[in-house]
């Protein structure tokens, strides 16, 4: 189960170093020790043992690659719009477990507003689409389901806008 931003713990505070560290890991977490450690000003011990630090406290979740998901053949990216039928526990718990099951499901947001749900979806094409809104609404009741198509992708990055600068 992910926890709300709500449900979270306050965050641990940083100082400047350990969000240099951050900051670098998050254009590249290939990054060799040494070179980290260089770039954010410390020995590769101390570095390493902030690296450490960070990841036992959650802060890190984890290194992946990136890849681009035109290159491996899924060409199509939508947001789906989706409101809730109601907004019981029930139904919050099979919406849960329903979207768990799709691996296309790339995103959920829970929203405030006029939609109750916002999803990314990456998939092959626009047949590869249909099979998944087909099977998601035969298997979720929902109120409206909205698809909207992305044309262009022209801004894509994982790196938070975190402070390098002020202590």
């Amino acid at each position: 189960m992910t926890l709300s931003n709500a449900d979270r713990t306050p965050p641990v505070p940083f100082d400047r170093i350990d969000r240099k560290i951050l900051f670098e890991l998050m254009r590249d977490a290939t990054l060799p020790v040494a070179q980290l450690a260089e770039r954010v000003g410390l020995s590769q011990t101390p570095c390493w043992k902030r690296v450490q630090k960070l990841e036992a406290a959650g802060v890190i979740t984890g290194r992946v690659a990136l890849v681009d998901p035109a290159a491996i053949g899924l060409g199509l990216t939508v947001f789906v719009e989706i409101e809730a039928t109601d907004h019981t526990p029930e139904w919050r718990a099979a919406f849960a477990g329903v979207v768990a099951d799709y691996p296309a499901i790339q995103e959920v947001h829970r929203m405030a507003g006029e939609v109750d749900y916002l999803l990314k979806v990456v998939v092959s094409g626009m047949a590869a689409y249909d099979a998944f809104y087909l099977d998601l609404t035969h298997r979720l009741p929902c109120r409206n389901v909205t698809s909207k198509f992305s044309m262009e992708r022209m801004k894509a990055t994982t790196s938070l806008p975190i402070d390098t600068e002020t202590a």
